[in-house]
C-alpha cells in the first residue's frame, strides 16, 4: 500500500512539474538606462515586482531581466530560450516595461508610416550615429513578431501566447498643474539615419486583429497606449508604475490568463477609472 502512495505522490508531482514547465513566463524591466545613452529614467523594475507576484500565484516560471542585465543580447537570448523551449499547449508570458521610440523603416519598407517601433534595451542610445551606433540595440517590432511566430508555432493551437508592452513610441517631458514633471516611457524624436523627422500617424482604434494562423497558438498583445500618445507613470502608494502593467497585476490577482475577454475589458475598465491617467487609451491586439 505504502508503494502505491508513493507511486501517486510521484506521478502527482510529475504532473505538477509539467503543467510549470507549459506556464512560461519573461519579463523584462529597465529603470535606470546609463545617462550617455539619452533615455531618461523611468521605473520598469516596479512593474516586474507586481506582475513576477502575480504570475507566480498562476503558477508560471519566470525568467528575470532587469536594468543593466537588460541588454539588447540579453533580451534576444532569452527570447531565443522562450522560443526553443516552448512546448505544446504551453501558456507563454512576454512582458516589457521600458522606453520605446520610433525607428526609420528601411526598404523593403514593411510600415504604411515607414517607421518601426522598437523596444529600447539598457544599451541603446536615442541617436543615429554613423559608425559608432547604428541601432543594433534597438529591438524592432519585426524581429519581435518573428519570435511571436516562433512561440506560437511551438505551442500550437492548445496553447497562448500574451504580451505586455509597457512602453510608448511617441513621449516627451510635460508637466501637470502642480509643475511636477511626470515620467513617460518614450521619447517624441524618432531614430532615424538620415535626420527624417518623426510624426505619428493619428489612429483611434482601440483594438486589432492579428492574423491567426492555422495549427499555432492565439496570441493577445497589450500595449499601454496608442500610437501618437504619451504614456505616463502613476504613483500609487508612493511608488512609480506603467499603469499597464499595474493594471494588468491588479486583474491577474482575480483573473486568469485566457482568451476570455472579461480580463481584458477588466484592465481597461482599471485603466479608464484611474484619474492619473489622462488622454491614454490601452490598446489591444488579439488573433481569436
Amino acid at each position: 500500500m505504502l508503494i502505491k502512495y508513493c507511486i501517486s505522490a510521484v506521478l502527482v508531482l510529475a504532473g505538477l512539474v509539467a503543467e510549470a514547465q507549459k506556464k512560461t513566463a519573461l519579463v523584462v524591466g529597465i529603470s535606470d538606462y546609463p545617462e550617455s545613452s539619452g533615455f531618461r529614467p523611468i521605473h520598469g523594475d516596479n512593474d516586474a515586482k507586481v506582475i513576477n507576484y502575480s504570475l507566480e500565484k498562476q503558477g508560471f516560471t519566470i525568467t528575470q531581466i532587469l536594468n543593466s542585465d537588460a541588454t539588447a543580447l540579453n533580451i534576444r537570448n532569452a527570447l531565443e530560450n522562450v522560443a526553443n523551449n516552448s512546448q505544446s499547449g504551453g501558456y507563454v508570458y512576454l512582458h516589457f516595461s521600458c522606453h520605446g521610440q520610433p525607428v526609420e523603416d528601411k526598404e523593403p519598407f514593411d510600415e504604411d508610416d515607414h517607421w518601426d517601433e522598437a523596444l529600447v534595451a539598457y544599451d541603446a542610445k536615442i541617436n543615429y550615429q554613423s559608425g559608432v551606433y547604428e541601432g543594433e540595440n534597438h529591438i524592432l517590432d519585426d524581429e519581435l513578431y518573428g519570435y511571436f511566430n516562433r512561440i506560437r508555432d511551438n505551442v500550437g493551437s492548445q496553447g497562448f501566447l500574451c504580451v505586455v508592452i509597457d512602453a510608448c513610441h511617441s513621449g516627451n517631458s510635460s508637466r501637470d498643474d502642480d509643475d511636477d514633471e511626470k515620467t513617460v516611457r518614450g521619447v517624441s524624436d524618432g531614430f532615424s539615419s538620415s535626420g527624417k523627422s518623426f510624426a505619428p500617424v493619428i489612429n483611434r482604434s482601440g483594438s486589432f486583429k492579428i492574423e491567426s494562423r492555422q495549427n499555432a497558438g492565439d496570441i493577445l498583445i497589450f500595449e499601454a497606449c496608442r500610437s501618437y500618445q504619451n504614456n505616463y507613470e502613476i504613483q500609487v502608494d508612493g511608488n512609480h508604475f506603467g499603469p499597464l502593467s499595474y493594471y494588468v497585476a491588479k486583474t491577474l490577482d482575480n483573473y486568469q490568463i485566457s482568451k476570455k475577454l472579461d480580463w481584458i475589458f477588466r484592465i481597461k475598465s482599471l485603466m479608464d477609472g484611474d484619474r492619473q491617467i489622462l488622454n491614454q487609451n490601452m490598446v489591444y491586439e488579439k488573433s481569436f
